[in-house]
């Protein structure tokens, strides 16, 4: 029977608790909505939800489920239960087994089947379980670390199928206990039954040069190494006394050339290697990581002082940015030079410059302007106005939606644009630029969630002295990321020291601990976090000490307004809350000529200065207001000439020539504010006739800004875990109202073409989704069970012309929604695509 017909039974089998689990467990087995239970085993086998169930199973889970691959065949229903498999799990017992199968039977990623045949039944009632079909794709050819059996490596390495009956035959010859092989697939059973036990390996080993052991020992996690010249010529026959290990191992088919430069140790072999067993490193408990100690008290002002810290660059980065907007490269991001410069502005590093540049663009703080490809700030931006407590939530929010990884900037760029960046120099030998696509990363929020969840439950886990907290570096979370969630330990590591910079950056980590803002965000409290830093955190300062060497002291963090008025009145030095604000004739002139005069300045700072201001200072501000404007500059957008005095001025008082703002600054000569064109309409309106003198015609610019209407605070919203109870109770009623299978499809008949087959299900309606997802499922099953098998099958085909014809094929391979096949009729190769079939049956084995 089918795999997806027997896992559908046993769905339609289960209870409606048993299927709301599946459906939490594995939302995406309901998204889009099925119309059946056949429906919904096609789609619990399919590739992609299958790669994504297992990306949420523990280290126990998935070494229980690759040993199960391992000692099942699904194409010819060989099963395994509890007992059998614990016989490769050394350290687990069968009830754990058992519990482990259960659970994975409840995720529809194994079901019941029945005992292999010639199993003697037991006293007890043994389970016996098959995987769902895709999972020897999900899984790769290295499931448990183990390599391909000599058999697989015989069919699919045709200069190892080459050699192998002469290597057998040479070791047969030099006394090895060998059988005799005349065909490549008897050399590889062969080889197989020669190594397939540890104490077999033992004897082979016991004649093998030095350095041979801690050879094999480097396979002991991997099946494939990398080897020089890894094809050479390697023979029993020739061996001298002084052969290395790799030629030795060679000569003996105990490791398998693959290529110039890389060797796989075969199964049989690295199973032995394992003492018999598959998995050698099986626990029910997570590590538990050794882990040092701070006070709460260092955590707690360490991730206050980051977050004022944070707060107060932010505010000056969004002063810098609207005083002179970030100017991008031509292929996107802001460059190097223009970086330097934001640093030097905000006097720091330039990587937590570009961190910072991040954090403010994913919070929408800045915003690329299509017209001038800069980046600005917004109109009227909320942000400034906000408590301090609440622009940290705002900041947070948008982080832990966010799909760009700030930590990414200044690190080399991998070779493929989706790839984790890596510690050394990539392909194209550049770096991350600052709001670059090349910092984007999709998987970024849940893989930012899971770190916070896990340095939570570590957290909790930790026994700490009193009013102490444990402090959790990256090798102890990637330790435990690793146990929880195997299958996503690369992203884990490729991301965990950046998320951990950005969490610190961000308070929700002190000192190395977890702060108590920390716990409370990975527990999705935002509330409970904003009450505790609104109690902890200090109130901004609204005054300053102005000393008479013309600078201000700011004795603390100060007050989003204060900051900005003084940073255009005087220039910031130094670093951290004590900033120095240094006054000079440059930094005043700036501020008369943003519209301040010499009055409102001095009032302005003897209202925020906790001291008198100082002489010197007013005589300053004072001398240089009195020299300001001597000079004036304005704008015009056009001037009007003529050499008749009189005209000009009748004119300059002429009520229709009003809208032109018309400005006499010589006897002859008069600005306009308007462009030359509409200038000369409007005198030509009142019956002159001037002429036109421009370079080129005006343009009329309309300025576009990517300001969302209303509100734009951020409010995070965690992925999606489970669907809503609605939406359950939908697709259960559904379900149970529609117990049908698979409409007019027998077992051994697939259909595979038809409505909604070769589509994504979301691309057609609901009725025919579930239909066409199924015997598409179906069909490329039995077609890749008959590629295994090399088996032909007989395919009812149609044309361009809607004329079907039935044909016996021997299909190759199948991808893409395209299979090829060998047809022995007219002894040649063709590709057809599987929306032209319309069925497809078993027709039987190729003889060989």
């Amino acid at each position: 029977m089918s795999l997806i017909r027997a896992l559908s039974k046993e769905l339609e089998a289960r209870s409606d608790e048993s299927l709301r689990a599946l459906f939490a467990a594995r939302p995406d087995l309901i998204s889009p909505a099925v119309p059946d239970f056949s429906a919904l085993a096609a789609r619990a086998s399919a590739r992609v939800s299958v790669q994504r169930a297992l990306e949420r199973l523990n280290k126990p889970q998935m070494q229980v489920l690759e040993t199960l691959h391992l000692c099942t065949n699904t194409d010819t229903a060989h099963s395994a239960c509890a007992a059998g498999l614990r016989k490769f799990i050394p350290g687990a017992s069968v009830a754990a087994v058992d519990r482990i199968l259960a659970s994975l039977q409840d995720l529809a990623l194994v079901h019941r089947a029945d005992p292999p045949h010639g199993t003697t039944p037991t006293g007890h009632r043994q389970r016996f379980y098959l995987p769902v079909g895709s999972l020897r794709d999900v899984v790769g050819i290295y499931p448990a670390g183990l390599g391909r059996s000599y058999t697989e490596l015989v069919r699919l390495q045709p200069a190892f199928a080459q050699r192998v009956v002469q290597l057998v035959a040479e070791l047969h010859r030099s006394g090895v206990p060998v059988q005799e092989a005349t065909t490549p697939m008897e050399a590889a059973l062969a080889l197989q039954h020669w190594t397939s036990s540890p104490e077999s390996l033992q004897q082979i080993l016991a004649d093998a040069p030095e350095r041979t052991t801690a050879l094999l020992a480097r396979f002991g996690n991997w099946a494939m190494g990398a080897v020089p010249q890894a094809q050479r010529k390697a023979s029993v026959t020739n061996e001298t006394a002084d052969v290395g290990p790799v030629d030795w191992l060679l000569a003996r088919g105990l490791l398998v050339p693959l290529d110039a430069a890389h060797v796989e140790l075969p199964h049989s072999v690295g199973v032995s290697l394992r003492g018999g067993a598959i998995i050698n490193d099986f626990t029910l408990s997570p590590p538990v990581p050794e882990l040092g100690h701070t006070t709460a008290a260092l955590r707690r002002n360490a991730a206050l002082g980051a977050i004022a810290e944070t707060l107060r660059l932010v505010g000056e980065l969004l002063y810098a940015v609207r005083e002179q907007p970030l100017a991008t490269l031509r292929t996107g991001g802001v460059g190097v030079r223009e970086m330097r410069r934001v640093a030097e502005t905000l006097r720091i590093e330039q990587h937590r410059a570009g961190l910072l540049v991040e954090l403010c663009a994913l919070s929408g703080l800045i915003r690329l302007d299509v017209d001038s490809s800069a980046w600005v700030q917004p109109p009227e931006l909320e942000w400034l106005l906000l408590p301090r407590q609440e622009q940290w939530l705002w900041l947070v929010n948008a982080w832990l939606a966010s799909e760009r990884v700030p930590s990414l900037v200044g690190q080399p760029v991998s070779g493929q644009p989706n790839a984790p960046a890596v510690a050394h120099r990539g392909a194209t030998g550049t770096t991350i630029n600052a709001l670059s696509a090349e910092a984007q990363r999709p998987d970024a929020p849940v893989v930012r969630k899971r770190i916070l969840e896990i340095l939570n439950q570590l957290t909790n886990e930790a026994t700490a002295p009193d009013a102490h907290a444990p402090v959790l570096d990256a090798a102890a979370v990637l330790q435990r990321a690793e146990w929880e969630q195997p299958r996503m330990a690369r992203r884990f590591s490729s991301l965990i020291r950046g998320v951990l910079a950005e969490a610190d950056m961000l308070g929700l980590t002190g000192s190395g601990a977890l702060s108590q803002l920390g716990s409370a965000i990975a527990e999705d409290k935002p509330d409970e976090a904003l009450g505790i830093l609104g109690e902890h955190l200090p109130a901004a300062l609204n005054h300053v000490l102005l000393q008479a060497d013309l600078t201000a002291v700011a004795p603390g963090y100060l007050s989003p307004e204060l900051s900005e008025k003084l940073l255009l009145m005087a220039d910031a030095e130094g670093q951290g809350p004590a900033t120095i604000y240094r006054f000079s004739a440059a930094s005043v002139r700036r501020a008369l000529e943003a519209g301040q005069d010499a009055a409102s300045l001095l009032g302005f700072l003897r209202e925020h200065s906790a001291t008198a201001v100082p002489q010197p200072l007013e005589y300053l501000v004072e001398d240089t207001a009195s020299r300001h404007g001597r000079l004036r500059v304005g704008m015009a957008a056009s001037f009007v000439q003529s050499d008749d005095e009189t005209a000009v001025l009748e004119l300059a008082s002429e009520s229709k020539a009003s809208g032109l703002g018309l400005v006499r600054i010589a006897p002859t000569v008069l600005i306009s504010k308007a462009p030359p064109r509409e200038t000369a309409q409007v005198l030509r309106s009142m019956g002159l006739s001037p002429s036109v003198e421009e370079s080129e015609p005006s343009v009329v610019r309309l300025r576009r800004t990517t300001q969302a209407p209303g509100s734009t605070r951020p409010v995070y919203t965690a992925p999606r875990t489970a669907p809503a109870e609605a939406e359950m109770d939908a697709q259960l009623s559904v379900l149970r109202h529609h117990k049908t299978s698979p409409s007019g499809i027998h077992d051994g008949q697939e259909a595979v073409g038809g409505p909604g087959a070769g589509v994504p299900p979301s691309s057609v309606s609901p009725p025919q989704s579930g239909s066409g997802e199924t015997a598409t499922q179906l069909g490329l099953e039995t077609l890749q069970r008959a590629i295994r098998l090399k088996q032909t099958v007989s395919m009812n085909v149609v044309d361009g012309g809607g004329n079907a014809s039935l044909e016996t094929v021997v299909p190759l391979s199948v991808s893409g929604g395209r299979v090829r096949v060998f047809d022995p009729a007219r002894e040649t190769e063709r590709v057809v695509s599987i929306h032209r079939i319309i069925d497809i049956e078993a027709a039987g084995e190729l003889r060989q």
